[in-house]
Formats: C-alpha cells, sequence, structure tokens
C-alpha cells in the first residue's frame, strides 16, 4: 500500500515538474484577466501528470485483477477522451459545444461498461450523469490556487473507503497524484492543472463515484458526500446564470469561492474548503454504519447546509463579481 502511494505520488510530482518546463517551453501561459481569479501570469497543463498516474494505475489493476479488467479499460479509454479535449483545448481554445461532446461520449462508454458489468440500467443511467457533471464540476470550480487539487484529494480519500478493492486502490493513487501536484499549485502557483486535469479529475471521480454506489448498494447517498462542497457551489451558481439569462458556459468568477477569495485571499479559501470537506469525510464513515434511510436524510440536510452557506458567501462577498 505505502509503494503504491509513494510510486503514485512520485509520479505528480514528476509529471508537474515536467509539464511546467514543457508549458513554458511552449508558451501555454494563462494571462491575468476580468475573468479569471489569479492576478500573475502562469503556466497551464499540470494536470496531466495527474492523468498519467491514473492511467497507469488502472492499467496495473486490470492486469493484477482481470474481472475488473473490462470496466478499467472503459475508465481509461474514457479518462483519455476528456484528458486529450482538454489538452487540446490548453493548446488552442476549443469550442465548448465540442469538449461536451466528446465528455458525453466518454460518459457514455463508461456507463455502458459499468451497466453491463452489474446488469443494470440504473446503475448505468448514475454512472453517466456522474462522470459528466462531475467532468464539468471540476473545470469549473477550478479557479483559485490549489482548490480543484485539494478538493480532488480529500473526495478521492473518502470514495476510496466506500468503493474498495481494486477501486479503492485507484482513488488512492488519485489522492496520492494530486497530493503531488499541490506543492506547485499552492499556496502559491508555479502551475495550473490546465482543462486537461481537471475534467479528468472529475471524470474519475464520477466513475469512482459510480463504483462506489454500486458497492454500498441501498446506502448510495454516502457517494453524494465527498463531492458535495463543489457540487453545490456550481450547481448554484450555474442556476443563477440561468435565471438571470447568462451565457452560462462562458468565463466568469461568479462562485462562491471566487466571490470569497477577493476578499480572504486563495489560500484561506482553499484551506477552509479542505476543512469542510475533511469533516464531511469524517461523518460519512460515521453515519457509514446507519441504515439507508438516515444516511438519505442526512446527505439532504448536509446539501441545505452547503446551500445556506453558498448564499451567505454570495450576499457577502459577490458585490465585485463579474
Amino acid at each position: 500500500m505505502l509503494e503504491w502511494l509513494v510510486v503514485h505520488f512520485c509520479i505528480g510530482v514528476a509529471g508537474t515538474w515536467l509539464a511546467r518546463r514543457y508549458a513554458l517551453m511552449q508558451s501555454l501561459i494563462d494571462q491575468p484577466g476580468e475573468r479569471r481569479s489569479h492576478s500573475v501570469a502562469t503556466p497551464r497543463g499540470g494536470g496531466i501528470a495527474i492523468v498519467i498516474s491514473l492511467l497507469v494505475a488502472a492499467v496495473a489493476l486490470g492486469v493484477r485483477q482481470p474481472e475488473q479488467a473490462p470496466l478499467m479499460l472503459a475508465f481509461g479509454v474514457g479518462l483519455l477522451m476528456v484528458a486529450g479535449i482538454g489538452w487540446v483545448d490548453d493548446h488552442r481554445p476549443l469550442s465548448p459545444w465540442l469538449r461536451l461532446g466528446v465528455h458525453v461520449l466518454a460518459s457514455a462508454l463508461f456507463a455502458l461498461a459499468i451497466g453491463d458489468l452489474h446488469d443494470s440500467t440504473w446503475l448505468a443511467l448514475a454512472a453517466f450523469v456522474s462522470t459528466l457533471v462531475l467532468t464539468n464540476v471540476w473545470n469549473f470550480m477550478d479557479g483559485i490556487n490549489g482548490l480543484a487539487a485539494s478538493q480532488a484529494l480529500i473526495a478521492a480519500i473518502g470514495l476510496a473507503l466506500l468503493a474498495g478493492g481494486a477501486w479503492g486502490l485507484l482513488a488512492l493513487a488519485l489522492a496520492a497524484a494530486c497530493l503531488g501536484f499541490l506543492p506547485f499549485n499552492f499556496p502559491k502557483a508555479r502551475i495550473f492543472m490546465g482543462d486537461v486535469g481537471s475534467g479528468a479529475i472529475g471524470f474519475a471521480l464520477g466513475a469512482l463515484c459510480a463504483v462506489a454506489a454500486a458497492h454500498v448498494g441501498e446506502k448510495f447517498a454516502l457517494v453524494l458526500l465527498p463531492v458535495s462542497v463543489f457540487v453545490v457551489d456550481s450547481a448554484l451558481t450555474l442556476l443563477r446564470r440561468l435565471l438571470r439569462g447568462e451565457r452560462w458556459w462562458t468565463p466568469h468568477t461568479q462562485h462562491a469561492y471566487q466571490a470569497w477569495s477577493r476578499a480572504a485571499g486563495h489560500a484561506r479559501v482553499t484551506v477552509c474548503y479542505a476543512a469542510v470537506s475533511l469533516l464531511v469525510i469524517i461523518a460519512s464513515w460515521g453515519v457509514m454504519p446507519r441504515d439507508a434511510f438516515f444516511i438519505a436524510g442526512t446527505t439532504g440536510a448536509w446539501y441545505m447546509c452547503c446551500a445556506f452557506f453558498w448564499l451567505v458567501l454570495q450576499n457577502k462577498f459577490s458585490g465585485a463579481a463579474s
């Protein structure tokens, strides 16, 4: 187990260092602007190191556990599709509809595979929704130093226990790779994750949610807890933009974390989000022995609490939002 974590941590560190050198040579630089939350020109694309770590893990686990090989293959291909379109977009901006189309295909591939494995149409539908939604949630929420990587790290730890087996190890590989990436991105960002990383991480977490839901059965609401902070912030911000008639697919700085970071700074917001998510993970382990009805009620109550705090943050800090 320790060797597994060390290997993927090292891939995260070495891969991010190499990605930064490549980004500087290719002038893949995110410039500050009205629709961005950073103030210093910074290279992008460091998330490719996390993608490589996940692909190495998927291949290794598929070989070691042949019964999981078909699903690992579908996951790996879907991950490559999402990361690939993100990598291209990091080099030259693409149409958001083209990216979404690739995300849909990747999600459909994984959904068909897991639905066939478990002979469940409902699980296939859940997998399609979770991978497609979280792919875009992590892309939306990757806006300040360390936030997307730290939230992915924490969520992966929570999902590792719920998924178990080979997929638990895949989740731990994701966590270790994110930990290797973080020193380059927090508290000061020397490189950004880029679309190649944020989308792929979201896809991986969505797949882990689906596998974990299949593993825990009627207690499936548990899988909604590790990703709750990001899901609520992105969903409510998107809903507000739709209600305002805005072009919701365009870049903006209206998320609660962005509004708060303008007043408190990136580091404080990232640490606070991490602290809340860690508490949620600990609480989810605590309620795991309870019955499904209690878990569903607890999950619903927590989401309402997140919505309340989203409103508080928006009302207090969104005056300068654009």
